[in-house]
C-alpha cells in the first residue's frame, strides 16, 4: 500500500524521536486542541498535538451539528458570547464551505406574544452578527409555516419565525483540521496518551511523556509550552501537575436521537425554544436523516463513551411528539448518541448546567501548565487564538498575529453539491471517486451510500486505525444507522486489515469491539 506521505502515521511518530524541542505541545485532539495546534502552526510555531484515543472521539463528534451564534445565550443576556460565536460562525462558513452550510431554522409560533418576542429577539441576533450574518430573520404566516414544516402540529399555529444559522459535520471538520495542521508542518497523532508531565529544575513544565497505545512505546517530548485542552478530562491532566488541585470542570450530558426523514421531511430545521425543562430542542436535517435533541443532564464522571439515560430518551421522544404529527417510538430511533459538554465549574452557589456560560476560560498554573476550560465547536478558532496569545504573553514571546482568521481548511471548496453522498470530502472528492473507479460497485451500504473506497481513503489519508474510526467518524454510519453500521463492521475490518497489514485475529477483535460499542447506540 502506498499511503499519503503527509498522513503516514509512522513518519509522524518518528518525529517524536528526532525533534529536540517543540514550541507547543497540545494535549487533546478534539475541537479545542485542534484549534490551538492550528493557530500555533499558522503563526510559524512548531507544534505537536497528541490524543489518547481518536481525533474527536469524545464530545467533538457528538454535537448537535450546529455552527451557531447561540440563540439561548441571547435569552440569557450573554451578548458577548453571541457576538463572538456569530463572527466565528461566519468565518468558518467561509473557511470550510464544503462542511458548513447556511441552514434555515423555523420557530413555530402559537401565541401573538411569542411572535413579538422571537421576531424582535432574532432581529437582534441578526444585528449582532453584522456583515457575517448568514441571512435576515423574518416572520412567516401560518400557511407558509405549514408548507415548510409539513408534519408540524397545526392546532393554534399562528406562523413561524425563520432565521439562519450554520450546520456542519463535526468529526469531518476535525479530520480536515488534522490534515491542515500536518500540511502546515505540525504533527498531530491519535492513540498517543500523555502519561506524565516533565518539569525543569525550577519546577516549570518542560514537556510530556507519551505512550503510543498501538506499540506501547514511550516517548519523552520536550516543549517550551504545554497546553491542556482535554475537554471533560482537563482535571486528569491538572492532577498530573498538582494531585491536590480542586475540581475545575463540570460536565453536562447532551443526548440526540436520529430518526428517518419521514418524521420531519423538511429542509428547514425546527427549533423549539422552551421545552418542559427549559432546554432548547432542535430537529435538524443531517445526511438524509433528522437529528433531534438535546438534553442537559449533569454527570459526575467523565467518560469517552457516555450512555444515554432512559429519562433523556423519553424526554426527547415526548417533546418531539408535541410538535411532530407522526410521533416517533423507541423502535423508530436509528441511533442514540450522548456527548459531554465541558463547562467551567461554577464557583460558590449552585447553578443549573443550562445556565452556565459556554464561554471559554484559560488558566495557568504556577508550573506554567496552560489549561483551557469550556467553549464549544463554533468558537474553536477563537479559543486557539486566545490560547496562543496567552502563551506568548506568559512566556514573553514576541507577539505574532493570528494566521487562522481567513485560513482555508483542508478540503475547502465552494459550491459543493450536497446531494452528492461524497460532498463532505470537498476538494478530496475527486480523489475518493478515482479510488472508487478502481473498486467498481463495491458499495458497503446502499442505504447510507458508503463505498469500499472510503475505507481505503480513511486509512491512507485520514489516519483511521480502527473500525470504529471509520464507521463512527470518517463516515458517520454509527450515528446515522447503528444497526446498519454493525452489519458493515466485518467487511470494513477486512478492507482495513489489508491496508494496515493486520491478520485474522485483528479482524475478529475489531468486529467484536465495534459490535459491542455500536449496540449501545441501538434502542432495544
Amino acid at each position: 500500500m502506498e499511503a499519503d506521505t503527509v498522513q503516514n502515521r509512522n513518519a509522524l511518530v518518528n518525529r517524536l524521536g528526532t525533534q529536540k524541542e517543540w514550541d507547543l505541545i497540545v494535549i487533546g485532539g478534539g475541537a479545542t486542541g485542534l484549534g490551538i495546534a492550528l493557530e500555533a502552526v499558522s503563526r510559524g510555531y512548531s507544534a505537536l498535538l497528541v490524543e489518547q484515543a481518536d481525533f474527536a472521539k469524545g464530545t467533538s463528534s457528538r454535537s448537535t451539528k450546529l455552527v451557531h451564534g447561540g440563540v439561548r445565550y441571547l435569552a440569557q443576556g450573554d451578548i458577548q458570547l453571541v457576538r463572538e460565536a456569530s463572527i466565528e460562525r461566519g468565518l468558518l462558513w467561509r473557511n470550510a464551505p464544503h462542511l458548513v452550510k447556511n441552514q434555515t431554522f423555523i420557530i413555530p409560533i402559537y401565541t401573538w406574544w411569542d411572535r413579538l418576542k422571537y421576531t424582535i429577539g432574532l432581529k437582534l441576533y441578526d444585528w449582532i452578527a453584522g456583515r457575517l450574518s448568514l441571512g435576515a430573520s423574518v416572520f412567516i404566516p401560518r400557511n407558509k409555516a405549514l408548507f415548510k414544516l409539513p408534519n408540524i402540529k397545526s392546532k393554534g399555529l399562528v406562523g413561524g419565525v425563520q432565521y439562519h444559522d450554520g450546520q456542519f459535520d463535526d468529526s469531518r471538520l476535525a479530520i480536515n483540521l488534522v490534515q491542515t495542521i500536518i500540511e502546515k508542518g505540525g504533527v498531530a497523532l491519535n492513540y498517543m496518551k500523555v502519561t506524565g508531565l516533565i518539569k525543569d529544575n525550577g519546577q516549570h513544565i518542560s514537556g510530556v511523556t507519551v505512550k503510543d497505545i498501538e506499540t506501547s512505546q514511550t516517548y519523552t517530548c520536550k516543549a517550551k509550552a504545554v497546553v491542556n485542552a482535554t475537554g471533560v478530562f482537563v482535571d486528569d491532566i491538572l492532577q498530573l501537575d498538582n494531585p491536590t488541585g480542586t475540581k475545575s470542570i463540570t460536565a453536562s450530558q447532551g443526548v440526540h436521537l436520529v430518526l428517518d426523514k419521514r418524521f420531519y421531511p423538511a429542509d428547514d430545521a425546527l427549533m423549539i425554544p422552551a421545552t418542559s425543562d427549559g432546554r432548547v430542542l432542535f430537529a435538524v436535517p443531517w445526511h438524509g436523516k433528522v437529528v433531534v435533541g438535546t438534553t442537559d443532564t449533569p454527570v459526575k464522571e467523565a467518560s469517552l463513551e457516555p450512555q444515554a439515560l432512559e429519562k433523556e430518551i423519553n424526554f426527547i421522544l415526548e417533546n418531539a411528539a408535541n410538535y411532530l404529527v407522526e410521533q416517533p417510538k423507541r423502535s423508530d430511533v436509528l441511533s442514540v448518541f450522548a456527548g459531554l459538554r465541558p463547562l467551567a465549574a461554577p464557583q460558590g452557589g449552585k447553578q443549573k448546567t443550562k445556565e452556565i456560560s459556554r464561554s471559554h476560560k484559560i488558566m495557568v498554573t504556577p508550573s506554567q501548565l496552560f489549561t483551557i476550560l469550556g467553549g464549544k465547536w463554533t468558537t474553536f478558532r477563537k479559543m486557539g487564538e486566545d490560547m496562543v496569545d496567552r502563551v506568548e504573553k506568559e512566556l514573553q514571546w514576541p507577539h505574532k498575529e493570528t494566521g487562522t482568521r481567513h485560513l482555508q481548511i483542508h478540503g475547502a471548496m465552494a459550491n459543493v453539491n450536497i446531494h452528492d453522498p461524497l460532498y463532505f470530502y470537498g476538494s478530496d472528492t475527486a480523489g475518493v471517486k478515482a479510488l472508487m473507479n478502481g473498486h467498481a460497485n463495491q458499495w458497503l451500504s446502499n442505504s447510507l451510500q458508503i463505498h469500499e473506497a472510503q475505507v481505503i481513503w480513511a486509512v491512507q489519508h485520514e489516519m483511521a486505525r480502527t473500525v470504529e474510526d471509520v464507521l463512527s467518524r470518517r463516515t458517520r454510519a454509527l450515528l446515522l444507522d447503528a444497526r446498519e453500521s454493525i452489519r458493515m463492521a466485518e467487511p470494513v475490518a477486512v478492507i482495513m486489515a489489508k491496508q494496515l497489514g493486520k491478520d485474522e485475529v485483528w479482524i475478529r477483535e475489531q468486529v467484536a469491539l465495534y459490535t459491542k460499542l455500536a449496540e449501545r447506540y441501538v434502542l432495544s
